[in-house]
Parts: structure tokens; sequence; C-alpha cells
């Protein structure tokens, strides 16, 4: 089994929005016992009380026009002991990468990688956090995600 952690700075829209999407390109491919899918922040902004805030409402819309749901998620901190439960970390944007490192230490196998090196553009997911435009890294997410599920088929 594959696991995958997608990383975000808070786990209330990029990193849910990411493993939700891949979950449901997994499940209808029918390679859901292939993957264990999760998603995590580098921060704590978003968790009080060690109970996370929800996904935020604007990215749980974007879900639910593409019939995606993330009912029941909530943001966690990525650990240094995660480290070694996953295979991939899949980081939103430089920032996230950076902060994995200092989470991390180091990356001795190589297994932090970021979102958009997945497909042809390169560069960053559209952070809809300031710009509001939750479409935009939907299809970045996607593109990403379908990417990097691309490498996995035979």
């Amino acid at each position: 089994m594959i696991k995958i952690m997608f990383v975000c700075h808070g786990n209330i829209c990029r990193s849910p929005m990411a493993e939700f999407i891949f979950k449901d390109m997994i499940k209808k491919q029918g390679r859901e016992d292939e993957f264990f899918v999760a998603s995590s922040a580098t921060s704590t902004e978003e968790i009080w009380g060690n109970v996370g805030n929800p996904v935020y409402p604007p990215a749980k819309a974007e879900l639910k026009k593409h019939g995606i749901s993330c009912d029941g998620k909530r943001a966690v901190q990525l650990k240094k002991s995660d480290y070694e439960k996953y295979d991939l970390f899949i980081a939103m944007d430089s920032n996230n990468i950076r902060n994995i490192g200092r989470i991390f230490g180091s990356d001795p196998d190589g297994k932090v990688q970021k979102m958009m090196d997945f497909t042809n553009r390169k560069g960053d997911v559209a952070d809809p956090w300031y710009s509001g435009r939750f479409d935009v890294a939907y299809k970045d997410i996607y593109d990403g995600c379908a990417g990097l599920l691309d490498t996995f088929t035979l």
C-alpha cells in the first residue's frame, strides 16, 4: 500500500482538497486498496486544544460542486514521526516545502515533493485563502493529483 500525505499551511483548504480529490480519483478507478491518503498542516493555526478546524467552507463548497465530500475532515498537524509512516509528502507550495523541512529536519529518502511538479505547469498551487479563487486551486490540485496518480499506473 502506498501512503500519501498532502500538506499545506493550515490543512483547511488546499491539502484537504487534494486528499479528497485523490481519494475520488482512486475510487473511480477501483484502486482504493492500493493507497492510504491523508492530509496535514505545517502550522497549528487551525488547531485549538488538539481539535482542528473543519475544511474551510468555500473549499468544501468547491469540492461539492464536483461531487466530492470532505465531511468529517478536521485539520491535523504534520509530525516528525509521520516521515516513517508515509511514502510521499506532497506539498502545495514552496513555503510548505521549507516548513516540512523544519519539521522533518531532512528528507533522506526523497519523499517530499511539490504538487505542481506532477503537471506541466510547475510552480505552486494557487492559494485560495488570499485570492478567493477556489476554482483555480481546484484545477491546479486536480491536475497535480491526476499527474501523481499517473506515476502509479502501469
